[in-house]
């Protein structure tokens, strides 16, 4: 199986474990934990309205947790699936601000171990974009601790014209 095969499979996956998490999920909070997940994953399989209203959903419940250890990822998942949106719908200025949006998130401890989502990033330099996504990074830098050298890795690559390998990062 080819690698773009495997990364298809991985998608479909994803989206059905959130899907499943979000049908679980018996409350607010609950709720809250896993529409971030399943608006990411719907993007990834070509969903996009239900992309869009699980992405809306979110942003009206992230008022009620701004102190919860999540509130970082949400900021990033709703501006990471409505900036890709607005790629798709050619409306690059709206994911540009979306990307930066998602840059002013507080950290999460998954965002500060791991990194952030790259998926907009990778979206919008793929479509000549790499200012923004050099700012970008340079948001990332005051919650992602733990960052190994990538950011440094991907600034350098982008300024030669490249698009990183993002790697894990475009699926969490």
């Amino acid at each position: 199986m080819g690698k773009e095969k495997k990364i298809e499979k991985l998608k479909e996956s994803s989206y059905k474990r959130a899907y499943a998490k979000l049908e679980k999920a018996g409350n607010e909070i609950e709720r809250f934990y896993a529409l971030g997940a399943i608006a990411l994953a719907s993007v990834d399989v070509g969903k996009y309205e239900d992309a869009k209203k699980y992405a809306n959903k979110l942003k009206n419940l992230m008022p009620n947790y701004q102190k919860n250890w999540n509130y970082g990822n949400a900021i990033q998942d709703v501006n990471v699936v409505l900036g890709r949106l607005a790629v798709i719908e050619k409306r690059i200025d709206d994911a540009k601000y979306h990307l930066l949006e998602a840059g002013k998130s507080p950290g999460s401890p998954t965002m500060n171990s791991f990194g952030p989502n790259m998926s907009l990033a990778k979206d919008l330099l793929e479509k000549g974009e790499k200012d923004v996504v050099l700012e970008y990074f340079e948001l990332c830098r005051k919650f992602w601790a733990n960052m190994h050298g990538s950011l440094d890795k991907w600034v350098s690559e982008v300024k030669d014209g490249n698009i990183p390998d993002f790697g894990g990062n475009l699926f969490y």
